[in-house]
């Protein structure tokens, strides 16, 4: 009996601590929103006082509604040229006929989609370029003191500084009558890219110069090929460093597509904030905090995701976890 007394407390503790992983954010969620429904009232702006809790998701429900009234307009829209094709072709069977897509007002969702877009497609360009260089700077030191002061001083440049020279350069060269990609994407791509791809770069090369050495010298003993020796040593012990550079990347390139689609007007979520500020109207204090939470939340699923795919990736699970 003594036995089945002392096993029932370690079950006891795990119910305690998955209580406390429940309860402590939910109480701290509370605290912030009581702060901020109290703090909220005594900020006067000229637009009107702050919105507050409340205020904000009645905001967030206008949007919604309004993005459903959007996809209504667009399937009717739809629905009437399919009519009216089918009732030219009930008159001539070879007539042509085409279907014209829907050029409404971009709902908030779909701002939300094309940061989204925009956001994946930078930040894996960035991945391409700064893994392997990455890879190859740590492996080889003489390298890697040759470009560390490049490194060094591109890295803290702004975004506000990157987009006006991208902007140029993608005017000066992406010049065709039929682009793939606007250019507006492509200038939100490429500063996004050249902003979020240090932290990646420096934790790779640390990782690759970090590899233990006696694993080093079992691929020289093993006369390991070069790249038998990147994919069997360097990666499996760098991984975790690569990682890390990766969610950071990955947090530093969604900041900085705001900030770049505020300041050039490209679609995404950064213009509908400006656009909300340049509007003034009662009801755009409460649009631009609900921009302001999905921005942090999205911010927040974008970084549990990469931590996710890093435990299923990684060989070091230990390390993983962390």
């Amino acid at each position: 009996m003594a036995t089945k007394v002392i096993s029932m407390f370690p079950a006891k503790t795990v119910v305690v601590n998955k209580s406390k992983v429940l309860l402590l954010p939910i109480i701290g969620l509370l605290v912030f929103l009581m702060i901020w429904h109290l703090a909220a009232r005594q900020v006067h702006t000229s637009l009107g006082t702050l919105p507050g809790p409340s205020q904000t998701f009645t905001q967030f429900s206008n949007l919604v509604s309004e993005h459903w009234r959007e996809r209504e307009k667009a399937a009717a829209f739809i629905e009437r040229q399919e009519k009216r094709n089918a009732a030219k072709l009930v008159k001539d069977p070879n007539a042509k006929v085409k279907i014209r897509p829907y050029t409404g007002k971009p709902t908030f969702f779909d701002q939300i989609g094309t940061s989204l877009i925009t956001v994946a497609c930078g930040f894996l360009l960035a991945s391409l370029i700064a893994i392997p260089l990455g890879i190859v700077l740590g492996l080889n030191h003489g390298l890697y003191q040759a470009f560390n002061p490049i490194i060094q001083l591109l890295k803290p440049v702004s975004p506000l500084a990157w987009l006006p020279i991208v902007t140029m350069v993608v005017s000066a060269t992406y010049v065709t009558d039929d682009p793939l990609f606007a250019k507006s994407f492509v200038n939100s791509l490429f500063t996004v890219a050249l902003c979020s791809l240090w932290p990646t770069l420096i934790n790779t090369s640390v990782g690759v110069t970090s590899v233990d050495s006696d694993l080093l010298n079992v691929s020289k003993v093993l006369r390991l090929s070069w790249w038998k020796h990147i994919t069997t040593i360097v990666l499996p012990s760098a991984i975790p460093m690569i990682f890390t550079g990766l969610r950071l990347s990955l947090g530093i390139a969604w900041m900085v597509l705001i900030a770049a689609e505020m300041l050039a007007q490209n679609p995404g979520l950064g213009k509908f904030v400006w656009d909300e500020f340049q509007n003034g109207s009662s009801a755009s204090l409460g649009r631009i905090m609900v921009a302001v939470f999905t921005i942090g939340f999205i911010g927040l699923l974008l970084d549990r995701g990469m931590l996710q795919l890093q435990k299923w990736l990684s060989w070091n699970k230990q390390q993983a976890l962390r």
